[in-house]
């Protein structure tokens, strides 16, 4: 989820606290049914309700048992390294060990100039604190000399995480050099695929893999997740219509700002479709569409992201239960995986 904040029949926005909770209650709802991991974006804009992912990890930690809390993403051009490493052990030690960061660049760029960064210095600063974040995460002491802040020098960093290591992810959108970055590191990949052919991103899957071969990461270490739109109801096509206007209705708000055309049915249908980025519909629907694609791109992971628009607290309850009792158990089992 990225915490957007749903709009009324009025347009008028609900306000940022209910969706907070509402937020909780969806992440417990999460954990009794089993489901492996939930995810929560970080953005710095008026539709969305969380801007520090780690507050809301943190109060999900005590109240689930199970299921996985990381950020998605952290982004941490925008972020100190060490701090967010502090945070997130913090995390895992609330949660005995459930916690994972997903760091990125980021597709939004308001935390620069909200954090006083050039966002000119985009990709080195993206570069230098993945380095910084990498060593503490590997090791307690370190001494470490960047760009973009003072060095440290034989430096202890506390709290350590539950397994004195987190797991560390990098979310990439599509490019080779975000790949061979992940690659070279040897951490987990997630790729985000939210427009055109799911299957375009296979020769990038296969680039992760050859980069981590050749820097000798084990094959336990290469994991690969896909993020993709999804919601679900009880009947496939009335749930398509009525999520339609608020799906639509968020492209457009982001494509105003980046000069993309109206979004239309026919793209929405199209996405729908078998070789499209969008899995919206009944559970059969969903259930087929992410076997084909685990065949296509034989990814470890599949991350539904639910609240593209604001869907009502209700509406994504009932999407959650159904992804949680019909959808995960059916894919597992024709997988014949736990996780």
């Amino acid at each position: 989820m990225f915490g957007d904040i749903h709009v009324n029949k009025d347009g008028v926005q609900e306000p940022t606290g209910n969706r907070l909770k509402q937020m909780i209650e969806e992440i417990k709802l999460m954990d009794e049914l089993g489901l492996d991991f939930f995810g929560i974006g970080e953005h710095h804009r008026q539709e969305y309700a969380v801007s520090a992912p780690e507050i809301i990890l943190a109060a999900a930690a005590p109240v689930t048992k199970n299921i996985r809390l990381g950020s998605a993403v952290s982004v941490l051009s925008s972020a100190d390294p060490v701090r967010l490493y502090q945070q997130y052990s913090t995390i895992d030690q609330l949660s005995d060990g459930r916690a994972e960061l997903v760091v990125g660049r980021g597709s939004f760029t308001e935390s620069f100039p909200l954090f006083g960064f050039d966002l000119r210095d985009y990709d080195v600063l993206f570069e230098e604190k993945l380095d910084l974040l990498f060593q503490i995460n590997q090791q307690q002491k370190i001494s470490w000399k960047g760009q973009f802040r003072k060095p440290l020098i034989q430096q202890e960093v506390f709290p350590r995480a539950f397994q004195d290591k987190l797991d560390l992810w990098i979310a990439v959108g599509g490019t080779p050099e975000s790949v061979l970055r992940a690659g070279t590191y040897g951490i987990p990949v997630i790729f985000a695929i939210i427009g055109g052919s799911p299957a375009q991103f296979k020769p990038l899957f296969d680039y992760y893999h050859k980069v981590c071969t050749h820097f000798k990461h084990p094959a336990s270490h290469q994991k690969t997740g896909v993020h993709m739109h999804a919601f679900f109801g009880k009947q496939g096509e009335v749930t398509a219509d009525q999520y339609f206007h608020q799906y639509a209705q968020q492209m457009n708000r982001i494509g105003r700002e980046r000069g993309w055309s109206p979004y239309t049915k026919e793209q929405y249908e199209a996405g729908r479709g078998k070789h499209g980025a969008l899995i919206i519909g009944d559970a059969n629907e969903a259930i087929d569409k992410i076997l084909y694609l685990h065949e296509v791109l034989g990814f470890d992971r599949f991350a539904a992201h639910m609240d593209v628009g604001g869907p009502s607290h209700k509406d994504l309850m009932e999407s959650i239960e159904i992804f949680g009792t019909k959808i995960a158990p059916a894919v597992k089992a024709a997988l014949n995986t736990t996780n």
